[in-house]
């Protein structure tokens, strides 16, 4: 009896000692594909939250805003970890099936980029959980903060009224032109430079600038010209004369006057003397000066810190193009779609141009084999270009003219060629801004019976935000040279 009772307590300490190891390991063993994806999604919420109620704050705070800034660097990451996953890693989830429940496991690739993929996973993860953790305190400052005018609108309907991704340079902006400066040497106006490639933003930072309630009751005149060239001489004094007063309000006392000037390039030492003479002696005390440019040598004109604008990272370029092409739509619905929109992400570069362009055409058609046809024409197009340029292609956000354009499903031996691009300015009238001209999606994808002859001008954008631009490209249509050899030839043949 005594054996049997000690057989059967040693078999219960065994089966303790068993359920003990099992527990223990199980509640140690780090959590499952599965469960990481539901956290991030919960996690993303919680973040969306902050951000938006911080997008309808009024924030001065330098620090509040650098906390923002990688608030939102994480959020745009786990987006685009998330939409990575569902695109490239399982690309068979359906809407009709949820991806936690058990009959619908995630897989990821057989090959060995899975630990990799699932690593990013839980990378983005671990970094969401400490940035919320440590957004406790911003959270509380945040409801101190002055509330801006509430717009009752969805991201994809601001996104058409506004700019995207630019709350610092925009915070920076206006902390430059509302700060009161001290006189050291008689009146010394502040300069702050903007530098940032070709179509980065520059001018349309500087545009809601100007636009911002508080600048317009700060200043009395703001007036904006552009320099082309290096050795032009215009001074402030003419500029009424020559250029444009965005703004002029005689109820202001003092004549703190905002003096724009955007560059192409740099300019000469001896003329920013001259200039900055000038401003001396005909404007107030407290008026600013924003120089901006493509060339970085114009920071040695600042005052202040330069503001340097540059390209979006990946994950925040692709969350801005997803909402400008699917607007409130929920991209899990079209996962063919998603998987096309971020392949063709991937291929603009980080281009606002470009983006607003091609979400353009592929809004007005949601169909998954128009957006493969024009996923194939932009690899088509880079392709060619690559082959012309080699190298430089790499930087053809800055203008590499001229560019090559094959028109879509045509048989024809005839391609087009971009000459130049530019801008106009905002068009007033309404009859003359809707005028009969071509679009880019007649360009590409327009009918046989509907072909270009010579030369002519194609509306490829027109911008909803200030300073509404138009963005046009002159075209010429061209054949290819084995085509115009060969009509040669049986020209040559038929005079014998």
């Amino acid at each position: 009896m005594a054996m049997f009772l000690s057989s059967i307590l040693s078999d219960l300490t065994t089966r303790s000692i068993s359920f003990l190891i099992d527990k223990c390991s199980r509640s140690t063993s780090p959590p499952t594909v599965e469960e990481t994806l539901s956290n991030l999604q919960r996690l993303l919420l919680r973040v969306h939250v902050i951000v938006e109620e911080a997008d309808e704050r009024h924030i001065s705070n330098q620090a509040m805003l650098r906390q923002l800034s990688q608030l939102r660097k994480e959020m745009y990451r786990g987006y685009h970890t998330l939409d990575t996953f569902r695109c490239r890693v399982s690309p068979s989830f359906t809407t009709s099936t949820s991806i936690f429940s058990p009959a619908k496991r995630i897989r990821f690739s057989s090959d060995g980029s899975s630990s990799e993929q699932e690593e990013q996973f839980r990378q983005a993860f671990g970094c969401l959980e400490i940035i919320i953790r440590d957004a406790s305190e911003l959270v509380v400052f945040l409801s101190g903060c002055p509330r801006r005018c509430r717009q009752p609108y969805s991201m994809y309907l601001i996104l058409d009224k506004c700019m995207f991704g630019r709350q610092m340079e925009m915070e920076q902006i206006l902390g430059f032109l509302l700060q009161e400066e001290v006189p050291i040497d008689g009146n010394t106006p502040g300069v702050l430079p903007i530098v940032g490639p070709r179509r980065i933003g520059k001018s349309t930072l500087i545009e809601h600038a100007c636009n911002h309630e508080s600048v317009r009751d700060h200043f009395s005149k703001i007036m904006c010209f552009r320099q082309c060239g290096t050795r032009d001489e215009r001074t402030v004094a003419t500029l009424s004369d020559c250029d444009v007063i965005k703004h002029r309000s005689r109820a202001i006392d003092e004549e703190r006057i905002l003096v724009i000037i955007e560059l192409t390039g740099d300019m000469d030492e001896d003329v920013w003397r001259k200039f900055y003479s000038d401003c001396k002696h005909h404007v107030a005390g407290g008026s600013k000066i924003i120089v901006a440019s493509r060339s970085n040598k114009i920071v040695r004109f600042g005052t202040t810190q330069p503001l340097e604008v540059r390209l979006l990272t990946p994950e925040e370029y692709w969350y801005f193009f997803k909402v400008r092409i699917f607007g409130s739509t929920d991209t899990q619905d079209h996962p063919k779609l998603a998987s096309i929109a971020m392949d063709l992400a991937h291929e603009m570069h980080g281009s606002f141009f470009t983006a607003s362009v091609i979400s353009a055409l592929l809004k007005a058609n949601f169909d998954t084999h128009f957006w493969s046809v024009a996923l194939a024409s932009m690899k088509r197009f880079k392709r060619a270009n690559s082959l012309l340029y080699g190298e430089k292609w790499d930087r053809f956000l800055q203008g590499i003219e001229p560019l090559n354009i094959q028109r879509v499903n045509k048989t024809s031996s005839e391609y087009l060629v971009v000459l130049r691009d530019y801008e106009t300015g905002f068009v007033q009238n309404k009859a003359e801004n809707e005028g009969p001209q071509m679009s880019i999606r007649d360009l590409l994808f327009g009918s046989n019976s509907v072909r270009p002859r010579g030369r002519f001008e194609v509306v490829a954008w027109r911008s909803h935000i200030p300073p509404h631009y138009s963005y046009m490209w002159e075209c010429e249509v061209r054949r290819s040279q084995r085509m115009v050899s060969r009509r040669k030839r049986i020209q040559q043949i038929q005079q014998r």
